[in-house]
């Protein structure tokens, strides 16, 4: 990246962290389960030191901690799952380590030799999931700092067990995540930014605008794309926090999930949006062979995308003001007026081209129909044709 590029990169992660940090204070929601999450982390890996290395005096007393501290998980349900994998892996890292020692006669180098290679190929079976890598570090533990004696494995694995009971229960009873209503929240975002995008876009094609520009409204349309993966994370993330959690029983209005119809709508959005900022990157490269479509054309279009990022408000109000235990609706919607006297503005500027100028209109006018169909989910065919 260039100077330009890295200083556009800087501030918009800076922006991004500072409306992350008013965000934590402002409401719940995403931001602010991940800092809780955090803290419970951390004070769980206390606790467990402060009962394995202080009260207990265990010789290798940092496996408690850290094992605690990896069990912290961001469902109850992948806190215990996590908890037996790791136990099952953490086991057999302790004794295949043991064992090595034992053939070795307590060398090191030799142990690692013959205890790794079997433990990191063990980790790979998928029923140990990502806590598969801890048998192989276990077993750098045990052989880096201990001797093979049984009072040595035994220390081993009451360390363990002692992180992970702590860990669960931290999680399990210390503010339950649940993060039902985090769907909700990652949805929520997904009109607003679509209506910043478009009245961006709007306010850019009146005039002359640069490559970097450009760029981005390419870049924020990709942004897009990650927000509505985040939605489909947190919803998988939702339905698993509700699986042997307690905290359930104490929210007597459970937040209702986003149907996944929702999902399906906005990636049609989506995908359209990052064709048409493509187009306009397109025009916007001094070697383009293809000719603009004119400043008529884009007036047009860009009344229509106005238009659009009304939609998408009126939808992020409605979604805003929507109390967290009602049901999602799909409701069916008529074409604003204002709406449709624009697009069909656009398809006559369209109609009155020649040339390679008509080449990107045609572009940019199926596509934008393709995002107006999705925003009107009753739009009648003979509209566009």
């Amino acid at each position: 990246m260039g100077p330009r590029e890295t200083g556009r990169w800087a501030r918009e992660e800076t922006a991004a962290v500072v409306a992350t940090v008013r965000t934590v204070f402002r409401q719940p929601g995403p931001e602010r389960d991940s800092v809780v999450q955090s803290l419970k982390a951390a004070g769980a890996a206390i606790a467990a030191w402060a009962l394995a290395g202080w009260w207990l005096q265990a010789p290798m007393a940092l496996l408690a901690p850290w094992t605690a501290l990896a069990l912290v998980d961001v469902t109850v349900y992948r806190s215990l799952r996590a908890g037996l994998q790791q136990l099952a892996v953490i086991f057999i890292g302790t004794l295949t380590a043991t064992a090595a020692l034992g053939l070795t006669g307590d060398d090191t180098l030799g142990a690692m030799a013959l205890a790794l290679p079997p433990l990191l190929l063990i980790g790979t079976y998928r029923r140990f999931g990502t806590q598969g890598i801890y048998g192989a570090t276990t077993a750098l533990f045990v052989i880096t700092a201990t001797t093979a004696s049984a009072g040595e494995i035994g220390h081993r694995l009451l360390e363990t067990v002692i992180g992970a009971v702590i860990g669960i229960t931290v999680n399990a009873f210390v503010l339950p995540p649940v993060h039902l209503r985090n769907a909700g929240d990652q949805l929520l975002r997904l009109p607003r930014d679509t209506g910043r995008l478009l009245r961006d876009l709007a306010q850019g094609v009146g005039g002359e605008w640069e490559a970097e520009q450009a760029l981005a409204w390419h870049d924020a349309s990709r942004r897009l794309e990650e927000t509505l993966r985040y939605v489909r994370e947190a919803r998988q993330s939702g339905e698993e926090s509700s699986r042997l959690n307690p905290g359930l029983r104490l929210r007597r209005a459970p937040s209702a999930q986003p149907p996944a119809a929702l999902d399906a709508r906005w990636a049609t959005v989506i995908d359209h949006l990052r064709a048409i900022t493509r187009t306009l990157a397109t025009l916007a490269q001094g070697d383009n062979p293809l000719r603009s479509p004119g400043n008529d054309f884009f007036a047009d279009w860009a009344r229509l995308a106005e238009t659009l990022a009304v939609l998408c408000e009126r939808e992020y109000e409605a979604l805003a003001r929507r109390e967290p235990s009602a049901p999602y609706r799909l409701e069916q919607r008529a074409v604003p007026e204002d709406v449709r006297e624009a697009y069909e503005a656009l398809d006559a500027s369209f109609h009155a081209l020649s040339g390679t100028g008509a080449v990107p209109a045609g572009e940019l006018l199926a596509e934008t129909w393709q995002v107006l169909r999705a925003l009107v989910s009753d739009m009648p065919q003979e509209v566009g044709r």
